[in-house]
């Protein structure tokens, strides 16, 4: 019997990510660009915590081909949410920073992305 509500834990932490993220709005409101970040990331997250969730309560298991196609969309569902989440912190953080450190930026975005396809699809 599988519990459906959320623990305490994660509502406090979905609470915090709420008020966090409506202060960033609140203060960059004029800049779409940075609003459009925020809600992206926040909907990245939402998502890879909605199909980790998923996972957990039941798709581990891989009886039925149902359940194998869920896993599957699932581990896609990740891979590119958090490639995306890598992306979007990059393109925002590099271009405040030397262009040295920029590099190293994007260099450590595109190694999560990659080694989250290997971790995937390859391993």
């Amino acid at each position: 019997m599988a519990d459906r509500g959320y623990s305490t834990l994660t509502k406090l932490g979905l609470g915090a990510l709420t008020f966090n993220s409506a202060l960033a709005i609140y203060n960059s409101w004029g800049d779409a660009g940075s609003v459009a970040f925020v809600l992206g990331a926040d909907a990245a997250l939402v998502l890879l915590f909605l199909c980790l969730r998923e996972f957990e309560r039941g798709g581990g298991r891989g009886r039925d081909a149902k359940v194998k196609a869920a896993v599957s969309v699932d581990v896609s569902l990740r891979f590119s949410s958090s490639s995306s989440s890598g992306s979007m912190f990059a393109s925002r953080v590099a271009p405040l920073m030397p262009p040295a450190v920029a590099a190293v930026v994007w260099l450590l975005a595109v190694a999560t992305a990659a080694g989250g396809f290997w971790a995937f699809f390859l391993n």
